[in-house]
This record gives C-alpha cells, structure tokens and sequence, in this order.
C-alpha cells in the first residue's frame, strides 16, 4: 500500500546516509523500522510488568532531586 509520510531534512539525510552506506534502498530501512515496532508492540503486550517490581516495606512518596541523590550515593 502507498502511503505519504512527512520525514524532517535532517532525519531523511540521515535515513539516506544509512541507507547508503548498508547498500539497502530507503524504503527497506523504513518497512524494517515499521515491522520493529510492529512486533515490539506484540511483545510489550505479551510481558505485562507490574510496577513496582520490589515492594517497599515503608510505603509512601519519597521526593528526591539531584542534590539529595549525590548525598545518598557515594560519588567519586
């Protein structure tokens, strides 16, 4: 099916780049995008994650910013 999508210059450049430079044509790079993120959508779909992973023993809202991460975490 023919379709029309709006690709910015500096993203289509680079498309072409790409393309260019594995021998492929553009419109193969964009049908094995297209067919990635069809089947990425399948998988996230079959593997539902349940957030949060660990459960906390002291439940509530922690508000942290980067001050208080570089407090807590040793950095050298």
């Amino acid at each position: 099916m023919r379709t029309t999508v709006d690709i910015p210059d500096p993203v289509y450049r680079q498309l072409k780049s790409k393309a260019a430079s594995e021998g492929r044509s553009v419109k193969e790079i964009i049908l094995r995008g297209v067919e990635h993120e069809l089947g990425a959508t399948v998988k996230k779909r079959k593997h539902h994650v349940v957030v949060p992973i660990i459960k906390s023993k002291r439940p509530g809202k922690l508000e942290l910013d980067n001050a208080k991460i570089f407090d807590l975490i040793p950095f050298p």
